[in-house]
């Protein structure tokens, strides 16, 4: 059985303790898509973890952790991932890693960076990780799978020198900086290659194999529905599918095969990057929530910089649950609202005098302003409670709310940062 464990927001809504929850009876954790630029927050017996290429099935002796073909795979990322959670007593993940993922190079990273000090004001608020370089190169056809790290050397070296006389035009004439030398960009290779050498492997019939064993397999996403590619907020997106439908391409599955979609989303609203978001606070009301939220605050994983936040918004889950195919939800961090007297949810939007209850296309959702329910607040910290009936009725009365606007059942509720911090619900819809 294969469950798919996904965001319907903007990113950021807890879905690597939802994975790490779910590992404990996991045989496999396959990471299907994005790269080092957004970061998946753990916090377990052994610390607080922010993982950024390593699956978050890391934590979990048993389970073996996979990261798929769809993956932007910065591997000096990843090796220094395994160093360090290794260095504080977590035992060395049991990792494969697919020979046709595509690497992320150092030029990958130099272009995000030479391309969104272009754009200056206009950027689109790239973590600068070289993601969209590198996958703009997987579809333009020049860019490296694993296996072609360890191609023969006249072969490789044809290779790099095609990529360095496309890559040198642009920055040579549009950058205006110092032109890539095939000979390092070689030499680079052949670290990279021997760095992941004891990881490779063909993992789609690794996968394939465990599946008519009749193990059970978690696939994690990165971001959420709204930075999707083709389905989010364009271009303010990342440069990839996040959305469970490609998970079966992005880890070499079978879609037949996922019988269960996870999607996860907050009992507020955050935002990663730029572009449209219409319940967004801004001023002290925005730092009061971003200062209670999350564990520690609410701030990037991979930037550290302050992330936006708002209400929750049941016009954007619901399509985010609709697109990913929600077979269950997830709301995390409920606990952090206890410090309101009432909570704001937007149950539709105004668009130029219209009531609009489907999210619209970017071009639309300009125009879009937040129609809000005021729901009572529950004014206590629920930490510690473990039975969603032991909550306060508010707080239950807020989760049931969100449930019936967004139209898919809400079967976990995490009110704190811990593994062990989950409510298992009964859902109220089917």
């Amino acid at each position: 059985m294969v469950k798919a464990i996904v965001g319907a927001n903007w990113g950021d809504e807890g879905k690597g303790k939802i994975t790490d929850v779910l590992a404990q009876d996991a045989d496999i954790v396959v990471r299907f898509q994005g790269g080092a630029n957004a970061g998946h927050t753990i916090k377990n017996k052994y610390g607080k973890f922010s993982l950024h290429m390593i699956p978050s099935g890391a934590f979990s002796e048993s389970t073996v952790c996979v990261i798929g073909n769809g993956v932007a795979l910065d591997i000096p990322k990843l090796i220094g991932e395994i160093s360090d959670i290794t260095s504080k007593g977590v035992p060395k993940p049991n990792l494969l890693v697919s020979d046709r993922a595509q690497v992320v190079m150092p030029y990958h990273i130099l272009l995000d960076g030479y391309e969104e000090a272009r754009l200056a004001g206009k950027a689109y608020g790239s973590t600068k990780s070289g993601i969209a370089p590198c996958y703009s190169d997987k579809y333009a056809k020049i860019g490296f799978q694993v296996n072609e790290l360890f191609m023969p050397d006249d072969a490789l070296m044809e290779r790099v020198q095609n990529v360095c006389t496309i890559k040198n035009t642009l920055i040579e004439h549009l950058y205006h900086q110092e032109k890539l030398v095939p000979e390092e960009v070689f030499k680079t290779i052949r670290e990279y290659a021997e760095m992941i050498r004891p990881y490779v492997a063909h993992t789609s019939a690794y996968l394939y194999n465990a599946l008519q064993e009749g193990k059970t397999i978690l696939v994690e996403g990165q971001l959420g529905t709204m930075k999707d590619i083709d389905h989010g907020i364009y271009p303010m997106v990342t440069s990839s599918n996040t959305i469970a439908g490609f998970s079966a391409a992005g880890a070499g599955i079978p879609p037949y095969e996922i019988k269960d979609i996870i999607c996860v989303t907050k009992a507020y609203a955050s935002s990663v990057g730029g572009g449209d978001f219409v319940t967004e606070l801004h001023g002290d009301a925005a730092d009061e929530l971003r200062r209670r939220g999350g564990d520690g605050g609410e701030f990037g994983a991979t930037t550290g910089r302050p992330r936006r936040v708002g209400w929750y918004d049941c016009v954007a889950s619901r399509y985010g649950c609709r697109v990913q195919g929600a077979t269950e939800v997830a709301l995390t961090v409920l606990d952090p609202l206890g410090y309101l007297d009432e909570i704001p949810l937007c149950i539709a939007y105004n668009k130029d005098g219209e009531e609009v209850n489907d999210f619209p296309n970017v071009t639309e959702l300009a125009h879009c302003k937040p129609v809000y329910k005021m729901m009572p607040g529950w004014k206590c910290d629920i930490q510690g409670i473990r039975n969603f009936d032991e909550l306060p009725k508010e707080a239950q009365n807020y989760v049931d709310e969100i449930e019936r606007q967004i139209g898919f059942p809400i079967t976990m509720v995490s009110n704190g940062p811990a593994r062990e911090d989950i409510i298992k619900r009964t859902p109220k819809i089917k």
